[in-house]
């Protein structure tokens, strides 16, 4: 569980870093950039939840196989 929680915390500091460089995202929004960074994130994340999927559906495959042996 402290796995879990140190990940958690490395998270919110990387959130709150990001937070702090309003200016930056000042001028992202108001030359209309800031919708291509939100796109690539949500584009990274979905990538990851969908091969964390395909991974899940693997393991229960070989776990079947290896339950009817």
């Amino acid at each position: 569980m402290k796995k879990g929680a140190s990940t958690l915390a490395m998270l919110l500091t990387f959130i709150s870093a990001i937070g702090q460089n309003a200016e930056m995202a000042d001028q992202f929004r108001s030359s209309g950039k800031i919708y291509v960074v939100v796109g690539v994130v949500v584009l990274i994340f979905a990538v990851l939840f969908a091969y964390l999927l395909y991974m899940d559906y693997r393991l229960r495959k070989i776990e079947k196989e290896v339950d009817e042996k």
